[in-house]
This record gives C-alpha cells, sequence and structure tokens, in this order.
C-alpha cells in the first residue's frame, strides 16, 4: 500500500512557489540586534529573495513539487 508524502508543515509557511517553478523565501538578520543597523539595510532585508538552485532540491523535497 502506497503512502502519500506529506508536505512539510514549516517549509509550507515559509516559501512561495512561483508559476515558473522558482521559489521565494524571506531573508533573515531581522528579528533582534537590528537598532545597530542602516534604515536602508533593514528596508532591503524586507524583500523577499529567491531561493538559490543549490537549495532547490531539499526546497522540493519538503514541498514535493
Amino acid at each position: 500500500m502506497a503512502y502519500k508524502q506529506k508536505t512539510h508543515s514549516g517549509a509550507k509557511k515559509r516559501f512561495q512557489v512561483l508559476a515558473s517553478g522558482k521559489v521565494k523565501r524571506k531573508q533573515t538578520r531581522l528579528r533582534h540586534l537590528n537598532s545597530h543597523m542602516k534604515s536602508k539595510v533593514k528596508r532591503h532585508l524586507g524583500d523577499m529573495i529567491y531561493v538559490d538552485d543549490a537549495n532547490m532540491l531539499q526546497i522540493r523535497r519538503c514541498l514535493n513539487f
């Protein structure tokens, strides 16, 4: 009997799959200890970025696509 593979519940909250197959994610280093950072740095850390090709295999396994 074959079982369905479940999506990683933490990954589905953190990643966004686009129609092109690319995956977007939030950036790190913006939760705490950022009072010394410049406003420009914090503003750019708030943007979403694409997941690197080197990490796509792990993301695909977590999201089942």
